[in-house]
């Protein structure tokens, strides 16, 4: 089939079933090189249409709490006295990057749902010292 950019929604689904149905095919295949147009086409159509929406990092150390059945105490060892998990968890004081850094660890999470807020608020607070 000749593949051509896509711009629709049915367009897209239509390539993304192609590209299921061909993606374990072997190297150096038509359909291997097909498979490569698709995935190409396919980002690119996402890319421009598809908006993935930003994660609240409290609102995920919230629920992996809730799933360990973890209380507001349990999270003193990871980020520092009874006073700022608390203020942590109520949205009083910002996650630090030591701390994003340990909760990510701990609850094996990718950083960027601690780093995107983070890193925005440490440029935002030093734009006149750069």
């Amino acid at each position: 089939m000749n593949w051509k950019v896509l711009k629709t929604e049915s367009a897209y689904k239509k390539a993304a079933k192609r590209a299921m149905a061909i993606f374990e095919v072997g190297d150096g295949t038509p359909e291997a090189d097909e498979l490569a147009l698709l995935l190409v086409l396919i980002k690119d159509y996402e890319d421009k249409h598809i908006r993935i929406p930003e994660v609240n990092p409290l609102e995920v150390i919230k629920l992996k709490m809730e799933e360990r059945g973890m209380k507001a105490k349990d999270l003193e060892p990871i980020i520092g006295s009874k006073g700022h998990v608390s203020s942590i968890l109520s949205g009083r004081r910002e996650i630090t990057l030591k701390m994003a850094q340990r909760l990510k660890d701990f609850f094996q999470l990718p950083a960027d749902i601690f780093f995107s807020d983070t890193l925005d608020n440490f440029t935002q607070q030093n734009a006149g010292a750069l």
